[in-house]
């Protein structure tokens, strides 16, 4: 959905810290907690797409010295960015010192994010970009939550002027009847960024360097601080499977909401789950209970029946699918076509009005416009060690439990007579029919019977 007042884009350089060392121990994972994915995507590229709005000229993603996957990750979606190593983890303020070698010397605005909090908008880095561009030495971003007990509380004025951060654990009454909390995000002016950061002691229970120390630090120098207030779901941090969860919850609504907004039915919303690149045309109708992997582009006026699930998918206008319909990476389903239930297409291109209405596999194949794919057929394309192509001309006829065995081609017009295991070429417009030769015994089945029931009173 479109921001109908969009903040102005940035009118000076912006770089990036997005810190992604924690090893997430309540996850109970041997991968990293920020490659846990969301939509289908690691949080930590969900951190990175969102960073794309504010165009940032460097990013520098902190992990920790056992976190080569994460850097693989980050270099993958984003290849203009510099992974910096955290060797010992002595919190939040020690983690951005690991950045200084990537962005020493930059002029202009740092936005300091975190790889297990994918949540947060677009719109709310640009404002507070836009709020440090205006003068603010630091830039925070607060929230409201329906329990604000453990967070440190944001200290200042009601036009969003910032005198402190204080923990939960040091506040007064007072303050914690202030229920806008501190997020962690924060927007700093990179010209006083490391010079504060180094000027941060560990005078707390953990010994450690508390990045929400540099406000305090600002503020004592006549810098100004300001808040930018975010969305509760904006700052969820992912420390669990059941946070986990909840963020999941968070993007899926968001997903379903932008898909209908942008012209698509959804019979029953709750029930339709998306990747975060789901691609839907005007006039889409999904019925409940449809899964869409990673990669999938549906055209318009395109109708998914109910329980279908895919990924990695090309679906054309017109086209319609299930119940009970698998896509699996490299299906392309032309306009009009018809993909039914339990059928599976793998790697595969349907052609124009082409229908495979029951239970079939076709993989590794070609087929032609207005062909028709009978029930039970499938193509037999592993033969152990290689994967081979299955060619079907258009306005063929595939009968039902029929076996393609690649290579093989069935030549436009062709029929394929049921029940055939077929290789080789089919000529077009050809009959092709390979069946065990059909032969009848009279009365045997009642002799097998009852020489069998004899030896069972014998016995």
């Amino acid at each position: 959905m479109t921001d109908p007042n969009p903040p102005a884009a940035p009118q000076q350089p912006v770089a990036a810290i997005i810190l992604a060392a924690g090893k997430g121990t309540r996850m109970k994972s041997a991968l990293p907690k920020v490659m846990h994915r969301v939509a289908g995507r690691p949080m930590v590229r969900h951190v990175l797409a969102t960073l794309d709005a504010v165009a940032p000229q460097k990013i520098a993603v902190v992990v920790g010295p056992d976190m080569a996957d994460v850097a693989q990750a980050v270099a993958q979606s984003h290849p203009g960015a510099v992974t910096a190593i955290q060797h010992d983890r002595l919190g939040t303020g020690d983690a951005v010192k690991a950045a200084r070698a990537v962005l020493e010397g930059f002029s202009g605005t740092v936005l300091v994010l975190y790889g297990d909090t994918p949540l947060t908008e677009a719109a709310t880095l640009q404002k507070m970009v836009a709020a440090r561009e205006a003068g603010a030495a630091v830039v925070v971003l607060g929230f409201r939550p329906d329990d604000p007990a453990a967070y440190g509380r944001l200290i200042g004025e009601a036009d969003g002027t910032l005198h402190r951060i204080v923990e939960a654990k040091d506040a007064t009454p007072d303050e914690l009847a202030n229920n806008l909390c501190n997020s962690g995000v924060m927007a700093i002016d990179g010209a006083h960024l490391f010079r504060l950061l180094d000027r941060i002691e560990p005078n707390n229970a953990k010994g450690e360097y508390y990045l929400t120390d540099l406000v305090g630090l600002a503020t004592a120098e006549g810098l100004s601080a300001r808040i930018v207030e975010g969305t509760p779901e904006e700052a969820l941090g992912v420390n669990s499977r059941a946070e986990l969860a909840l963020a999941e919850g968070i993007v899926q609504d968001r997903l379903r909401a932008r898909a209908m907004a942008d012209g698509a039915t959804l019979i029953d919303p709750a029930t339709v789950w998306f990747s975060h690149d789901t691609v839907l045309g005007r006039d889409v109708v999904v019925h409940p209970n449809v899964v869409f992997g990673p990669g999938v582009t549906v055209g318009d006026g395109v109708e998914i029946r109910a329980f279908c699930h895919f990924e990695g998918a090309t679906i054309g206008a017109g086209a319609v699918l299930g119940p009970y319909a698998r896509l699996r990476p490299g299906a392309e389903i032309g306009v009009d076509a018809h993909i039914g239930n339990f059928v599976e297409v793998k790697n595969a291109a349907i052609g124009q009005g082409a229908k495979a209405n029951h239970l079939s596999y076709i993989g590794d194949a070609d087929i032609g416009a207005g062909s028709n794919i009978g029930a039970g057929t499938i193509t037999c394309n592993y033969d152990g060690f290689d994967k081979h192509r299955t060619v079907i001309g258009a306005g063929a006829f595939i009968g039902s439990n029929s076996s393609l065995v690649a290579p093989v081609t069935v030549g436009a017009g062709a029929i394929v007579g049921a029940g055939s295991t077929i290789g080789g070429t089919v000529a077009e417009d050809a009959l092709a029919v390979e069946r065990a030769e059909r032969f009848d015994k009279p009365g045997w089945a009642k002799a097998f019977r009852q020489r069998k029931q004899g030896r069972k009173k014998a016995g």
